[in-house]
């Protein structure tokens, strides 16, 4: 027996269907559609190859012709109020240029219900022919309609404003990028140090505001181009507004500018979202806003303000440091950390380089590597690790070449390699690379150094005896740190001895010092020998006990 309240709801679903496909019917009709059931059946394939080209030819013809057109129609108006008119009232260009700006404005309104994009981009164009337009008050003119740069300034700041606030509003990156690059213009044409450098802030400020609230992470990278390239400009004497070419010497305080940029930079990657990983645009951005911003305050220190580069390049190693430590606690960064540290170290070598007399430098420069070190174990970094040693491996034979006579000071060389060494093996868990390619690399320069140092820091009688002081401390090391790798460079330092105190010092050393070399390397050698006896005997004993053990548990 059918179920009454079943029987009318199933009425109550097909009145629904009837009157949903009234109302498609309706729908198509009025659209001019063909009804479903009379579509034909399209092959897959042809339609994606369809479709595919299709979209290609109308992505150009809508878009890319569309930009082309609006940047060569604004970059040939912008041409003709640029253009010196001499037999024609100041006014008229500048008149001429605003009422073409209103006509573009006036057209962008208009389409923007039919031509969305085309409208966007007459607005971009009008916002650009707005600035030249103004410019030309002061500019590109013998007889200006406004003689004071400052009002002119005020005026392009203005229009600066208005852009980037229309450009907001629109969450438009294009809007802003153009609203930027009049910022960074004005910032140029103002030609006064200390508004080039403020306005640069500003904006880099903005671009950093922009980036963090629409997502924008292209813009930051744009920002930290034009800022470090309009601040290289203001150092070369502004020849874009017809200086002479030339370095300029003050003001100094220009250097602080240039860490502040390369703080708002790297702020802005640092506050992202959390969620958000290290991508390509990132790495970017980091490693530009680094070499960037480093390079710049490298070239200003080393050419034109030479005065305290010591501590201008320790301020900026800390400044560096701090942010490779601030993006590893924050995250595990593993390239903003990476680029921040180099560029750190990098400053922490030019602040000794200038404070230490050549060659001396160079031996302050290796006990940096203790730094390095520690700090790259800290952050997890095999690419720190492996770029200090080759680079401590280059500041050794640097000394060597540069230094002339080697002195005693050479021997730190061979302590640092000691103590890398040591510190790597003691917290080699904490990092992600295999050490003991590190620490024998490290051991066998701390093998190298110390005989070749003593050999040209001290007088030739007294070689052999300071190389068993070396031989003892090794000796001494194993013992302590329980280590085979010190007995074997013990070893390996009391043959190289051996056969010096036979090749040498039967020729060439004084009869008394060549006694004592003999008998005091005799007698280390019967002692290190007796050492060893002993050794494998206590290894003998204990393997024997351990045998017998075994025995006695089996007969058990």
């Amino acid at each position: 027996m059918d179920n009454p309240t079943s029987k009318s709801d199933n009425d109550q679903i097909l009145s629904y269907l009837k009157k949903l496909e009234a109302r498609v019917s309706r729908i198509e009709s009025r659209l001019d559609l063909t009804p479903t059931s009379e579509v034909e059946e399209i092959p897959e394939k042809k339609e994606s190859k369809s479709v595919t080209a299709d979209s290609l030819e109308f992505h150009i013809g809508q878009f890319w012709l569309a930009k082309a057109g609006i940047v060569i129609l604004a970059i040939g108006i912008a041409f003709l109020l640029t253009f010196p008119y001499k037999n024609l009232p100041s006014f008229l260009p500048a008149l001429f240029g605003y009422l073409i700006t209103a006509g573009i404005f006036i057209l962008a309104h208009y389409l923007q219900k039919s031509y969305t994009l085309i409208s966007r981009y007459l607005v971009g164009g009008g916002l650009l022919l707005l600035y030249f337009t103004t410019l030309r008050l002061h500019f590109f003119s013998n007889q200006p309609i406004i003689t004071s740069r400052t009002l002119e300034l005020i005026l392009l700041s203005f229009i600066v404003v208005v852009n980037l606030v229309v450009s907001a509003k629109r969450k438009s990156v294009y809007l802003t990028g153009i609203s930027l690059t009049l910022g960074y213009t004005t910032a140029i044409v103002s030609d006064a140090p200390y508004t080039i450098f403020s306005t640069l802030m500003v904006l880099s400020v903005l671009a950093v505001y922009f980036k963090l609230k629409f997502q924008w992470h292209r813009l930051i990278i744009y920002g930290i181009i034009l800022t470090y390239f309009t601040h290289f400009l203001w150092f070369l004497n502004n020849p874009f507004l017809g200086n002479k070419l030339e370095l300029v010497s003050s003001p100094q305080i220009n250097l602080i500018f240039v860490l502040i940029y390369i703080v708002i930079f790297a702020a802005g990657n640092y506050l992202r979202n959390r969620d958000l990983p290290e991508d390509n645009i990132l790495i970017i951005s980091t490693f530009l806003n680094s070499f960037g911003g480093y390079g710049l305050y490298l070239l200003l220190t080393i050419t034109k303000f030479q005065e305290n580069v010591g501590l201008y390049h320790l301020l900026a190693s800390v400044l560096f440091l701090g942010f490779s430590i601030a993006f590893w606690v924050r995250e595990k960064s593993k390239y903003s950390t990476f680029f921040y540290a180099m560029f750190g170290y990098a400053a922490l070598s030019v602040a000794i380089i200038a404070e230490f007399k050549s060659p001396n430098f160079f031996v302050w420069l290796s006990w940096q590597s203790i730094i390095v070190i520690s700090t790259a174990i800290w952050f997890r970094s095999k690419f720190i690790i492996v770029a200090n040693f080759i680079i401590y491996a280059i500041l050794f034979l640097a000394y060597l070449g540069m230094a002339g006579s080697i002195s005693m000071t050479s021997l730190s060389f061979g302590v640092v390699a000691l103590l890398s060494a040591r510190i790597l093996n003691w917290q080699k868990d904490r990092l992600e690379l295999e050490t003991e390619m590190m620490r024998n690399a490290y051991l066998a320069a701390a093998f190298f150094i110390f005989p070749y140092a003593l050999y040209h820091s001290i007088p030739s009688g007294y070689v052999a005896l300071s190389w068993v002081g070396v031989t003892i401390l090794y000796y001494l090391l194993s013992v302590i740190l329980n280590s085979k790798k010190y007995r074997w460079m013990a070893l390996a330092t009391l043959i190289v001895t051996v056969l010096y105190v036979f090749i040498i010092g039967i020729i060439k050393l004084d009869p008394a010092l060549r006694i004592v070399s003999f008998l005091v390397l005799g007698i280390a050698l019967l002692v290190i020998s007796i050492i060893y006896t002993r050794m494998k005997a206590k290894s003998a004993s204990g393997e024997s006990q351990e045998g017998s053990a075994k025995t006695e548990e089996s007969q058990e």
